[in-house]
């Protein structure tokens, strides 16, 4: 398969998958990826340390269905969970290990076949790609001089892709039949709510470890059309921007997209889609940070995830240790960090200041007083204090990052 992928393959179709799909290698290695991500039961509550106990007879199991085309993969188990910062709930989709264990060895064989077809901008769940690249070359893009964006938001894209179309762009590449009915099986899995199985009418899998491949599969005309065109997008899954060099160029590409997501059964969000000037005032969103008039910054979703993350951590009831409750923050900061450390220097002392008041306000509770940490607090308990502590300081290590970056 390897070296078919260097030299090409007769008729630029695979006809022969579903054995690479099956092998034991492939399936071993399928579900070391599945328990390094965890996950909880699905349908039938069958856990990663219950599926491992029997590891190699439900492996051969999954072999001869699959050999033997008995496979059929179960609903996909919906719970509700609280969304960041807000009170509503959002859907979680959570299939049953096994199902996870075909998806992940299907997407094995798939991927690299897919991934020679793809364009260079698009940066999603992609080997050796990832959000940062993403955002360095929005970076290049606007020091080019490319400050005309369209921002564009499809609306509900996951919930949406029709399935009849989707397969067709698999066919392009795939004509091993029983591929083609597992790709299809899951598509067509179901949802199962409370009590009734919910079928799918249109769009990937919850929580399904294919799902991602798939829409960048569908998005991959668009992403051809643009270059064809000439347009300079960035895209990372269903979140993309268009950097352009004027206004009417971002008319353009923005009719162009919205002319394309029509005919391909998608729908760009009126409310979310814009064309902004970067170098005004304003800016645009795009993958957690806030870019604005040659800057960029956490957006305001990204703060309120980070301060209600803290939150929970940091409440003045907290019966734990501070060096306990400071290692609890620390872990938080520290990924935080590792994403955010290219923001602009003043994003990063009012955070500490205010991660510092939360826990002066614990400590203030613990001496019988009431409310936040504030006024005499700061002299009773000084920075220099939880430096001491051990608390990480955002401030200082933006200033070590830029320092490392200028020798």
């Amino acid at each position: 398969m390897l070296t078919a992928l260097e030299t090409g393959i007769k008729g630029g179709k695979w006809f022969s998958l579903i054995d690479k799909v099956y092998t034991m290698p492939n399936l071993q290695s399928a579900f070391r990826k599945v328990k390094a991500n965890a996950g909880a039961a699905g349908v039938d509550q069958q856990t990663i340390e219950m599926f491992e106990q029997q590891e190699a007879a439900n492996l051969m199991n999954l072999t001869e269905r699959l050999r033997e085309g008995k496979y059929r993969p179960a609903a996909v188990k919906r719970v509700m969970i609280p969304k960041m910062g807000s009170q509503e709930l959002r859907p979680l989709g959570i299939p049953t290990v096994r199902d996870r264990v075909v998806q992940t060895a299907l997407r094995n064989v798939l991927e690299p076949i897919f991934e020679r077809t793809f364009a260079a901008h698009s940066y999603g769940f992609r080997p050796k790609r990832g959000a940062k690249d993403a955002l360095r070359r929005v970076d290049q893009l606007l020091n080019a001089g490319k400050r005309w964006v369209v921002d564009a938001d499809l609306r509900s894209f996951f919930d949406t892709i029709p399935h009849e179309k989707l397969l067709e762009r698999v066919e392009e590449q795939i004509a091993d039949g029983r591929v083609l009915e597992l790709v299809n099986a899951f598509l067509q899995q179901g949802v199962m709510g409370e009590t009734v199985i919910m079928l799918s009418e249109a769009g990937t899998p919850q929580g399904a470890v294919i799902s991602p491949l798939l829409a960048n599969i569908y998005l991959n005309p668009l992403d051809h059309l643009m270059v064809r065109r000439g347009f300079e997008m960035v895209r990372y899954a269903d979140d993309f921007v268009i950097l352009c060099g004027t206004k009417g160029e971002a008319e353009e590409a923005l009719r162009e997209v919205a002319q394309w997501t029509q005919t391909n059964g998608l729908m760009l969000h009126p409310g979310k889609t814009q064309i902004v000037d970067a170098a005004e005032k304003g800016g645009f969103d795009f993958l957690g940070f806030h870019f604005e008039r040659g800057h960029r910054w956490p957006r305001k979703k990204s703060l309120r995830k980070l301060k209600e993350t803290i939150r929970g951590a940091t409440r003045r009831n907290n019966g734990q240790s501070l060096a306990r409750i400071i290692e609890r923050v620390n872990r938080t900061l520290r990924g935080w960090f590792e994403y955010f450390k290219h923001s602009n220097r003043w994003t990063f002392p009012p955070l500490d200041s205010w991660i510092r008041m939360r826990l002066r306000s614990i400590l203030r509770r613990r001496e019988g007083r009431r409310g936040r940490g504030r006024g005499a607090d700061h002299q009773r308990w000084r920075n220099a204090y939880f430096d001491t502590h051990g608390l990480f300081n955002l401030e200082a290590a933006h200033k070590r990052e830029r320092q490392s970056l200028t020798r």
